[in-house]
């Protein structure tokens, strides 16, 4: 049988693809440009954050002080974690160890679960102490303006790391339901291994918010 044969009867081949291999490297380009735009999008933001911090240095060391280093050290843990069982889940999907792909994909999915939990009780508290961006600040203190707009930059950053975060559960929770169908496998498994670029750049993102946010001041 000829391969243009073999790869007509590829299910998971689309229509306007020659064969796998090529639609393989078209998702991986994709991504790639999708996350470089992911880049620049928090890269605006964190120079934002650096010219305002240089501009109101004392207030956002003041209004830093209201973070819960504890809670952003946690945060930090459970996404490196989740990286992790992130990269397992990959690896799974490549050896064909269908129900190893399963649990590492649900541990993901807890994991991501426990970082929006934490973050939910983080802003419970801002939001109880009127630590709110611009002018809902209630926090007073010295240099209102100035710590205002750090909490400004603050929800900002983390709230839209978060909306991340949630897209991610979406495609995992999607992942975990075709890998109890037993979709994905060593002959397919791009959809996995494109989601888990997608996780490690969320969880690189944090691993800059962590430091930037809660450790320097």
């Amino acid at each position: 049988m000829s391969d243009s044969t073999t790869t007509a009867h590829n299910p998971y081949l689309q229509h306007h693809y020659a064969e796998m291999e090529q639609q393989v490297d078209a998702g991986k380009i994709g991504m790639w440009l999708f996350l470089a735009t992911e880049v620049l999008l928090f890269g605006g933001l964190f120079v934002g954050f650096a010219i305002m911090s240089a501009k109101h240095h004392e207030a956002f060391k003041l209004a830093h002080e209201h973070l819960d280093r504890s809670l952003g050290a946690l945060n930090t843990v459970v996404l490196l974690l989740s990286s992790f069982t992130m990269v397992m889940a990959v690896d799974s999907a490549r050896h064909n160890r269908q129900k190893a792909l399963v649990w590492y994909l649900v541990a993901t999915l807890t994991l991501a679960g426990v970082f929006l939990g934490v973050k939910y009780f983080e802003y419970s508290h801002k939001f109880h102490l009127g630590l709110l961006p611009g002018k809902y600040y209630a926090g007073g203190g010295e240099d209102a303006v100035g710590q205002a707009m750090f909490f400004s930059f603050y929800f900002m950053m983390t709230g839209l790391h978060g909306f991340h975060i949630l897209g991610g559960i979406v495609v995992i929770a999607w992942l975990i339901r075709r890998s109890i169908r037993g979709v994905f496998t060593s002959a397919y498994n791009a959809p996995v291994d494109l989601a888990g670029l997608y996780w490690h750049l969320v969880d690189m993102i944090w691993i800059y918010l962590f430091p930037l946010l809660y450790l320097i001041g």
